[in-house]
C-alpha cells in the first residue's frame, strides 16, 4: 500500500509540475559546493555565491583548496552564514584534495556505505548534504530527505512527526524501486511542491497536486 501511495503521489507531482532536472550544476564538483552551501537559505542566494567563484576562476578543487578561509566566506556571503559555510566547505576540499588529489570521479562507483560513512566524516556535513552530494553529484542511488519531505509526508499521514531521517529515508528506499532518475525527479518535485503549496505556516491546498491524495 505504501509503495502504491508513493507512486502515485509521484505521479501526481510529475504530472503537475513536469521535469525538474535537478541538480542546477554544470559539474559533480558544482554540485558538491552547492549541496553544502544551501542548508538554510534558497537556491538564488547560493547561485550568486557560485557565480561569485566562478568569476574568478575558483570553482575548482584545487583552488578552493589555496584559498583561504576568510577570502572565501566574503566571496560566498550571498549565502548566508557565510563564514560557517567557508569552514565546512574547506573541510570538504580539504578531504577531497588530500585523499582523493580533488578528484570528485574517484569517489563514485565505490561502496555506497562506504562513501557515505567518509563523506558524513566530513565535520559540517550532515545527512542530507551527503546525500544529495550522492545522488546528484556521484549518481548513488540513494533517496534525500529534507524538511519538505517530513511536512509533506506528515501532512498526509504517511509519517510521524518523530520520524528520524533515516527512517524516512528507508521508508523511500524500502517502498520505491531502485531507480538513481525517479530518486532524483521525486525529491525535487517534492521541494517544488512545497515551496509552492505546502508551506510552513500556511499551505495553500487548493490546486496542490496531492490535495486529493489518498492517506
Amino acid at each position: 500500500m505504501s509503495s502504491k501511495l508513493l507512486l502515485e503521489m509521484y505521479e501526481r507531482l510529475f504530472e503537475h509540475f513536469g521535469p525538474q532536472g535537478w541538480w542546477p550544476a554544470e559539474t559533480p564538483f558544482e554540485v558538491c559546493v552547492g549541496a553544502i552551501l544551501t542548508q538554510g537559505t534558497n537556491w538564488k542566494n547560493v547561485e550568486r555565491a557560485i557565480q561569485k567563484l566562478k568569476a574568478k576562476g575558483l570553482l575548482s578543487p584545487r583552488a578552493l583548496y589555496q584559498l583561504d578561509q576568510k577570502t572565501l566566506a566574503e566571496l560566498i556571503r550571498p549565502c548566508g552564514c557565510y563564514n560557517v559555510k567557508a569552514k565546512r566547505l574547506k573541510n570538504f576540499i580539504s578531504f577531497l584534495v588530500e585523499k582523493y588529489e580533488g578528484e570528485i570521479e574517484r569517489l563514485r562507483g565505490k561502496d555506497l556505505k562506504k562513501v557515505r560513512d567518509e563523506l558524513l566524516g566530513v565535520s559540517g556535513l550532515g545527512k542530507e548534504t551527503v546525500d544529495s552530494i550522492l545522488l546528484y553529484a556521484l549518481d548513488y542511488p540513494i533517496f534525500v530527505v529534507d524538511a519538505y519531505t517530513y511536512r509533506i509526508l506528515h501532512r498526509h499521514s504517511l509519517a510521524s512527526e518523530e520520524i528520524t531521517y533515516d527512517e524516512l529515508q528507508e521508508f523511500f528506499m524500502n517502498n520505491l524501486p531502485s531507480d538513481l532518475n525517479l530518486f532524483k525527479e521525486f525529491h525535487a518535485l517534492l521541494v517544488a511542491c512545497g515551496k509552492t503549496y505546502c508551506k510552513t505556516k500556511s499551505p495553500s491546498c487548493s490546486g496542490c497536486p496531492l490535495e486529493k491524495q489518498e492517506d
